[in-house]
């Protein structure tokens, strides 16, 4: 595994995101060509519909639909990216692909959870920050501070409450070429704006594995994929395609799915399709 730095981890810890430029340079045109062939594949999204540029269309779970997606999980970049980060037995916890069209608002990818996750973003086109770049706000991970705490009040109302429109708000632009790399924890404030309809972008997302008293934490978040139909932790071509390494990062989830296809079951039947978001 290829291992972060002492600098490179305290400045995620004071900052909450990482930029990596060019470090899946040397592959980036295998990684779109599967991502373009799962969409191929998938008639377009969970909707099967061709992507229309007006809203974001999203394939959950993503990476698993693709055998050198997979790998990805098994590379020595990202596998000892995600270790030095959560440790050596994190749990893999899912990847969404994405056709996304027009802003993405700030937000945060759940910003009341309890342990550290974190999420990869591979974007697959240059994006400048007014063609649609990720924006972060830094230190807005830290949950109990007070300039986090106002963020999180605060900054889905900025016109209102600081007079500035969402991309006025002081942020870092991660403007990204294919091959680069930004990693952030699902805590930290993160926005676009200025996009075209077709920015494709595809996450693997990752957290600490929990002592067995947490153990409902785990539960509780895989019950988030319900919404998406999804009936396992995982997709066929990811257990397929595991070696022992990589069922390290699977086993946790996938020992505590049990309800999950009860609960994509319900969620099938009240909504005629699964959500976007």
């Amino acid at each position: 595994m290829i291992r972060l730095n002492q600098q490179q981890l305290n400045f995620f810890d004071t900052f909450g995101y990482l930029a990596l430029p060019g470090l899946m340079a040397d592959c980036i045109d295998e990684i779109i060509d599967a991502f373009e062939q799962v969409w191929a594949e998938r008639g377009g999204g969970h909707y099967g519909q061709p992507h229309d540029g007006e809203r974001r269309s999203c394939i959950v779970p993503f990476i698993d639909q693709h055998e050198r997606l997979c790998a990805l999980l098994d590379d020595p970049r990202i596998e000892g990216l995600l270790a030095s980060l959560l440790g050596d037995d994190f749990n893999y916890s899912g990847s969404d692909g994405n056709y996304y069209a027009g802003d993405t608002r700030w937000h945060s990818d759940g910003y009341q959870k309890e342990i550290r996750h974190v999420k990869i973003a591979f974007y697959l086109d240059h994006l400048t920050r007014d063609t649609g770049c990720l924006r972060v706000i830094p230190g807005s991970h830290r949950r109990g501070d007070q300039y986090a705490e106002t963020l999180e009040a605060n900054v889905k109302q900025s016109q209102e409450q600081w007079g500035i429109s969402g991309d006025q708000v002081p942020a870092v632009a991660l403007e990204i070429v294919p091959g680069d790399l930004v990693v952030f924890q699902h805590n930290l404030k993160h926005a676009a704006f200025g996009g075209s309809g077709r920015r494709r972008m595809f996450t693997i997302n990752c957290m600490v594995r929990v002592p067995d008293e947490q153990i409902d934490l785990v539960k509780q978040d895989i019950a988030g994929l319900a919404r998406f139909w999804a009936e396992r932790a995982y997709g066929e071509t990811m257990l397929a395609t595991a070696s022992k390494r990589r069922m390290v990062h699977l086993e946790q989830r996938m020992a505590n799915d049990g309800h999950l296809k009860e609960l994509a079951a319900k969620a099938r039947a009240e909504m005629p399709e699964p959500s976007r978001g």
